[in-house]
């Protein structure tokens, strides 16, 4: 009975740690490029349990053979393995700023291509977020301040605001060419480690390659929307928190049914 309760709490913990992503993907539906979570539940081994018995052999010595009858198989439950980001292009939303810069990619749905961002301590991130500013030097920026980079990996610095961008991501302001957005490339977009503010880094900090022209395209004026589907969303959670309820139930029954072995059973009646 001990292991039903490990067992039931198993799967609320599974079914908890699937609301928290479920809830994070609902919190950022509006936040540009986000890519959603979806979460790897697996069950733990199964066991198989067999009787242990003996049987005496009718000899002088007395000789006696282990004998193995199997009882059957038994589950111990559940887990979140791992969290993978779904990397499906999300919706355009036209905004009409110069800053707004979106990445469609052209090999199929999948978010293959990045724009190259720089953090605090100077490490290459990627990112889909397209939704830049420039700073107070010039400096093409994210909405969190990190410089975004160019194709030799080196910050963008304008003379103004008054500039365009190619769609193969070379920005020109007043006629003269200041320089190439850099955007990067992966075969396996899977394999990227998903850090905080919609950053993504490789799993030993290696750096993508640059991407080529046929491989993407640059949107001026428009930001790539969240891929969450709000209705699908909410319905994983309300899913979730039925399974954590029914989990609890069970819980519950088998809590009931300890109290009543340990307060009723072997009771002497005088």
């Amino acid at each position: 009975m001990l292991r039903g309760f490990y067992t039931a709490a198993s799967g609320m913990i599974t079914q908890q740690r699937k609301t928290d992503l479920l809830t994070n993907n609902m919190a950022n539906a509006n936040t540009p490029g986000f890519k959603s979570d979806q979460s790897m539940i697996r069950a733990f081994p199964e066991m198989l349990l067999q009787r242990l018995d003996s049987k005496s052999l009718p000899v002088n010595n007395s000789l006696s053979l282990s004998k193995f009858q199997p009882i059957g198989g038994l589950n111990t439950g559940v887990y979140m393995q791992e969290t993978i980001p779904k990397f499906l292009q999300g919706d355009l939303k036209e905004t009409e700023l110069k800053t707004d810069l979106a990445l469609i990619d052209l090999n199929g749905n999948t978010s293959s291509s990045f724009f190259k961002v720089q953090d605090a301590s100077g490490q290459v991130k990627y990112t889909r977020n397209g939704n830049f500013t420039i700073d107070s030097d010039g400096f093409l920026t994210t909405a969190s301040g990190l410089y975004v980079l160019n194709d030799q990996n080196r910050p963008i610095q304008l003379p103004d605001d008054q500039f365009t961008v190619s769609n193969s991501g070379v920005i020109t302001s007043n006629g003269n060419q200041v320089g190439r957005l850099g955007i990067a490339y992966t075969n396996n977009p899977d394999a990227l480690m998903k850090e905080g503010d919609g950053l993504y880094r490789t799993e030993n900090e290696e750096q993508l390659p640059n991407a080529v022209d046929n491989q993407f395209r640059i949107q001026q004026g428009y930001i790539e929307r969240s891929n969450v589907d709000v209705s699908q969303t909410m319905t994983e959670m309300l899913s979730a928190y039925r399974s954590f309820e029914a989990n609890q139930k069970v819980l519950q029954a088998y809590d009931r049914s300890m109290e009543k072995t340990v307060n009723e059973i072997g009771r002497v009646n005088g």
